[in-house]
């Protein structure tokens, strides 16, 4: 099986192993960067996004956004320059690999592994560490981080450190998203596996100590696929989209990833003081990512979760729908008591990448910013020529736009000013993302004023590489 998958897979005609999303090999180190425009000199600290990226030509399979080894494209901004580095996350399969000159581990979908001698025992018949989705700076840590395995390590100038288990705190790692309350300093976390327990969430203190070891949220008799989450200052906030595991199936040619309807959605409410876990469920639908998650009230009321939403998962076999898969912002509104949900589309624009002041996680939110779709049919799956700015108090879906023009951007992430609170509407910060000009492939880091967005960059910062599209990174100011 595993020879025919390689023999079979042609990477020449995966969408996103080409184009703007192609992977680069080449690791650079460039300082005095070209500015168009002025940057704003309080912008002080590292803008640094993770993403897939291949070390060598995949075989077997190729599933985006999972697949792919990890690539951090940092962008160092102090007086009014820049600097860059890229650096791969350097995990045992990417040395292994460089050593043979060539791809060894298939895609995850291919299930094809390694052996001796091709590489050492301890790595014979494993999966690879993929830290390819995001990346997060909590307690002095650098993490690259995994869809739901151990992180790694990073150096502040990008080099991998090594696997990251918490002291064995844990073993089985961490979601790709974490959130950190702003107000406790903890990093809550969750982890889905295939076999039992199938879903478990952690604590991690504010001085990088594991606080609550892995504690199984009951409820789960088949393996999940679980993307992101949102925290409240009572819940975790898990969306269960009915999305599962079929291994049988992957081992005998078929797709791991099996998208059921007919079993609705569910969304767990798993309160952080390690209480039972409150329920609620409402018609499929899949999301990718949240916006952001509050209580209604202090220490109880309802929960309110904004995200992305999307009619069904796009990954895996094709579930013979004849229904577009569309996308829009949604705010569900979840009785913890009661265990209904209510859901309201905010907007039905083809959009993701939802972001907003990571100060006000778990709180009520102000402005949030997505990536979005002009409508252009040139642009690939997962491309985005546009970003959208919303006030998360107001419930209109009225938007504030800035079209991209021949730009491709990714993820908008915002930077506030150095002393000012969140909360202030609009102000206070800039709004950061990569992009990708589709008529020369060159790479921009783009700068946009928060108090005016629609006004576009005040700078752009002209990277000497490509930046291939997606997926997650963050804002780190300078730490005194």
């Amino acid at each position: 099986m595993a020879a025919n998958a390689s023999q079979s897979f042609d990477p020449t005609r995966v969408v996103h192993l080409s184009g703007r999303f192609a992977p680069v090999t080449e690791e650079v180190d460039e300082t005095g960067l070209q500015v168009l425009g002025e940057l704003p000199d309080e912008l002080d600290g590292l803008f640094l996004r993770n993403g897939p990226n291949p070390r060598f030509s995949p075989i077997g399979s190729f599933l985006y956004p999972i697949d792919g080894d990890g690539m951090l494209h940092g962008v160092w901004l102090s007086g009014g320059r820049a600097r860059y580095r890229n650096r791969f996350v350097r995990t045992p399969a990417v040395v292994a690999e460089e050593r043979a000159g060539r791809a060894l581990w298939g895609g995850i979908e291919s299930m094809i592994m390694p052996q001796v001698p091709d590489v050492e025992p301890e790595l014979a018949g494993t999966f690879r560490d993929l830290p390819d989705i995001n990346v997060v700076r909590h307690a002095g840590r650098l993490l690259a981080l995994a869809e739901s395995d151990c992180p790694f390590l990073m150096t502040p100038e990008l080099e991998t450190a090594g696997k990251e288990t918490f002291g064995g705190a844990l073993p089985a790692g961490s979601t790709a998203h974490p959130k950190i309350d702003p107000v406790t300093g903890e990093m809550m976390v969750f982890c889905y596996g295939l076999e039992p327990p199938y879903l478990t969430w952690s604590a991690i203190g504010p001085t990088g100590e594991v606080t609550r070891g892995p504690t199984t949220v009951d409820g789960l008799d088949e393996p999940m696929m679980i993307h992101d989450m949102g925290l409240t200052a009572r819940f975790l906030v898990i969306v269960l989209a009915p999305v599962f595991f079929d291994i049988a199936a992957a081992m005998n040619g078929g797709s791991m990833i099996d998208w059921r309807p007919e079993r609705g959605t569910r969304v767990a409410l798993v309160p952080r003081d390690g209480g039972p876990v409150r329920w609620a469920s409402d018609e499929a639908f899949w999301l990718w990512h949240t916006v952001n998650a509050y209580d209604t009230e202090a220490g109880g009321g309802d929960v309110v979760l904004d995200y992305v939403q999307w009619t069904r998962l796009s990954l895996g076999a094709p579930d013979g729908s004849q229904k577009p898969n569309t996308a829009g912002l949604v705010r569900a509104v979840i009785d913890p008591v009661a265990g209904t949900m209510h859901r309201t589309v905010l907007d039905d624009a083809r959009m993701e990448l939802p972001r907003t002041d990571d100060r006000l996680i778990g709180r009520p939110h102000h402005q949030l910013a997505v990536a979005a779709d002009s409508g252009n049919p040139d642009l690939l799956p997962g491309e985005f020529d546009a970003l959208r700015w919303y006030d998360g108090r107001d419930s209109s879906g009225t938007s504030v736009v800035w079209q991209a023009g021949d730009l491709s951007v990714g993820e908008p992430v915002f930077a506030p000013s150095p002393g000012t609170e969140p909360g202030g509407g609009g102000g206070g910060g800039h709004w950061m993302t990569y992009a990708t000009d589709r008529t020369d492939n060159t790479s921009w880091l783009l700068v946009i004023p928060a108090d005016d967005p629609g006004s576009g960059p005040v700078a752009r910062v002209r990277i000497p590489v490509r930046v291939p599209l997606g997926l997650h990174g963050n804002w780190l100011p300078t730490e005194e």
